[in-house]
């Protein structure tokens, strides 16, 4: 095989591994460079004591993405992980009480479900919007989501059909969406959950996210056997299966460049690694701010400043004793006010969420706990970056706080239904602040930048750089944060590289 470029990939989270294994089986030489002392980036886990917790991802849709990426750089993605189907995968509970158990699969079995659980109309009005969903879907998915973003002319390949402008709907807010279709505020409330997907708070983030539920419920839920993180360590081993070095505790703090194109980075060690091709999987912001010394680079940096930083999160990893009747795999608690909710976290007042909607991961997984009498639950609420308190954000680092924190986040729990507190064996705590040191996510932004704003979308950085032989993948760049993004992302990447050798 002739090697085609040599590749540095700074950055092994999912997207810098996806895109190293996809560019080396087109037979460029790869090396990939992590910071940390492991590979996976966010898709991560924690061990103690038989219990096992995703730390990141803990669900996985549109698998269809990932099994084309091991189709093509070795053998099928169901030899390489251990694939399940959930069924059922979500209990949601709301404000008044009502419950909701929803198929993992099924646009129809969802909105029966619904009319199951909130009664009335619930049925006809969901069926409505995965309908509309599954028509933004079509529109979106190749020429947009799966393409190289080339900012507004993505809008007008759209215009040329003013069918697909309205169905689109690019000046409509998700809420807005939600109000129009629903006149039960329970289902306005579910649909305002999607936007939390990518970080967004629903009364900006554009109409398309209704894109998400139609692809959640038409193309199922997964679990992948022994926890999501059993992704981040197959596509280690097909990476070091295509030849790709694989480098941990190598810390890059500067891409050198020679002109307008780069030349290789430095570590904090005093390393020198030469390339002609360099592929990011970091945040675009310290890409362009900190690794970079450029004039095109401080360019691009000022339109990344402009947007609004995703969401971050709050998590407890429990250790919980016995077994709690009626949990599924994936539960959700929904608060009163979710406008209260995203007002602490995007509004003028930032603060720790007083009453949260709280999510629950409880895998029915032999793997993730040390026996059948014991849950392994990783709980997330939504919260506000970490920081020092200007610019929307809180030091989630001030004494006190995240153990306060915790203590209130399972009171709420309890109030609503589900007292846990004295089967809690131990518990660890992850917030902003940590998340930003673990994974270098800037405030602990979970997805980088948010989707908030008719043009969010195409404000987020581009694939191919400005500077020449760079590029940008993952969560901070296009197609935007989650596996399914990501894993669009990677491929995006290879094929740009691939195109210009």
């Amino acid at each position: 095989m002739v090697v085609k470029s040599k590749v540095i990939v700074i950055g092994a989270g999912v997207g810098g591994l996806a895109t190293a294994a996809r560019l080396a089986a087109k037979g460029n030489s790869v090396t990939v460079l992590e910071q940390a002392d492991h590979f996976g980036g966010k898709l991560a886990a924690y061990r103690r004591d038989g219990f096992v917790f995703d730390t990141g991802p803990s669900l996985f849709t549109l698998p269809a993405v990932y099994r084309d990426l091991f189709l093509k750089t070795g053998g099928p993605l169901e030899e390489a992980i251990d694939l399940q189907p959930l069924d059922p995968a979500f209990r949601y509970q709301f404000s008044d009480g009502a419950t909701v158990i929803m198929p993992g699969v099924g646009t129809g079995q969802c909105a029966d479900a619904l009319a199951s659980g909130l009664g009335g109309r619930a049925a006809d009005e969901w069926r409505t919007l995965i309908k509309r969903g599954g028509a933004m879907w079509q529109i979106t998915r190749e020429p947009f989501l799966q393409s190289p973003l080339t900012g507004w002319r993505n809008v007008l390949s759209l215009a040329r059909n003013p069918s697909d402008v309205h169905t689109v709907a690019p000046f409509t807010t998700l809420r807005s969406l939600g109000e129009k279709t629903f006149s039960d505020k329970r289902l306005v409330t579910l649909l305002d959950r999607y936007a939390t997907y990518s970080g967004s708070d629903p009364r900006k983030a554009p109409a398309v996210l209704a894109t998400v539920p139609y692809i959640e419920q038409t193309f199922g839920a997964w679990h992948i056997g022994g926890g999501l993180s059993s992704l981040a360590d197959a596509l280690v081993k097909r990476c070091l299966d295509l030849g790709v070095e694989l480098h941990s505790n190598t810390d890059v703090t500067s891409i050198t460049t020679s002109g307008n194109q780069v030349s290789g980075v430095r570590t904090v060690d005093g390393e020198a690694f030469a390339a002609n091709i360099l592929v990011a999987n970091a945040d675009a912001g310290q890409v362009y701010g900190s690794l970079l010394d450029s004039q095109a680079a401080r360019e691009a940096n000022k339109g990344i400043k402009k947007s609004t930083p995703s969401l971050a999160g709050f998590v407890l990893l429990l250790a919980v004793s016995g077994r709690t009747p009626g949990l599924q795999h994936h539960n959700v608690w929904f608060t009163e006010n979710y406008d209260a909710e995203f007002d602490a976290i995007f509004g003028r007042r930032i603060a720790p969420v007083e009453d949260p909607t709280i999510y629950v991961c409880a895998p029915e997984d032999r793997l993730m706990r040390p026996d059948t009498d014991h849950e392994s639950w990783f709980v997330l609420v939504n919260a506000p970056r970490h920081g020092d308190g200007t610019n929307g954000t809180i030091n989630w680092d001030e004494p006190g706080l995240a153990e306060h924190y915790a203590d209130h986040v399972l009171a709420v729990l309890a109030r609503r239904g589900m007292d846990v507190r004295t089967r809690v064996l131990w518990r660890e705590i992850r917030t902003p602040a940590d998340l930003e040191r673990d994974v270098r996510a800037p405030g602990g932004a979970i997805y980088g930048t948010s989707s908030n704003g008719a043009r969010a979308a195409f404000a987020r950085p581009a694939n191919k750089s400005p500077v020449g032989g760079l590029y940008l993948v993952g969560g901070s760049s296009h197609p935007g944060g989650g596996l399914p993004l990501v894993g669009m992302s990677a491929e995006i990447v290879a094929n740009l590289i691939n195109s210009a050798d």
